[in-house]
């Protein structure tokens, strides 16, 4: 079972940033607060579970866009995997998809990379405590956007579709019938409101729900 996430003398951090001038400043800064300390980073998210089971950090700070495995994945292997760490999600992408994604996947707190070092260290602190901390402009517009719409299958289909592949090559990929990959681009077209399914992608992306 998970420990009561109560204040401790240093708190124990991983970071996962995947540009590494990022990465280095962040460690750097909030190596400076003196209740903090970096125990682990690493620049891709298939590395973080590993990470996390050799460093047993308290707080998890993950990006979402990482090669390998995106920090949205890795929130919900860490949920199962090191159920004592907190996860804090620190992105550049402020989108209301990606919020409540986080937020399904395990997610303590969400933040967008444009705040302050002092906020990003209150937010380690509150989370390890046991709060939820969401940026607040955010949080705002993730409640007027409502849910995402597209079924899991629908998303599976548009992420198959980015890099151009055929009708043909995304049903071998996914295992599906050709008629049913069209069905499937056809609703997500429709819920999008967009007109192809190269804009289908786009606008999901731009709501965060791929």
């Amino acid at each position: 079972m998970p420990r009561d996430h109560r204040p401790v003398t240093s708190v124990r951090v991983l970071l996962a940033e995947d540009q590494g001038m990022m990465r280095g400043a962040l460690a750097l800064l909030l190596g400076m607060e003196d209740d903090i300390e970096v125990v682990a980073q690493v620049g891709a998210g298939d590395e973080i579970v590993d990470a996390a089971l050799a460093a047993r950090p308290d707080v998890a700070l993950l990006d979402i866009e990482l090669p390998g495995r995106s920090g949205l994945d890795a929130a919900a292997d860490l949920r199962r995997e090191c159920p004592d760490c907190r996860v804090l999600i620190l992105t550049t992408f402020g989108r209301p998809g990606y919020l409540r994604r986080a937020m399904e996947a395990g997610a303590a707190g969400f933040l967008v990379k444009d705040g302050p070092v002092e906020e990003l260290a209150e937010a380690v602190r509150r989370v390890l405590r046991g709060e939820t901390v969401i940026d607040p402009a955010l949080a705002a517009a993730a409640l007027s956007a409502g849910p995402n719409p597209l079924t899991g299958r629908e998303a599976d289909v548009l992420k198959a579709s980015v890099d151009g592949a055929t009708v043909a090559d995304i049903a071998g990929r996914l295992h599906l019938s050709e008629s049913t990959v069209r069905n499937y681009l056809s609703a997500a077209i429709g819920k999008t409101g967009t007109r192809n399914r190269m804009e289908a992608v786009r606008e999901a992306r731009r709501q965060g729900w791929l």
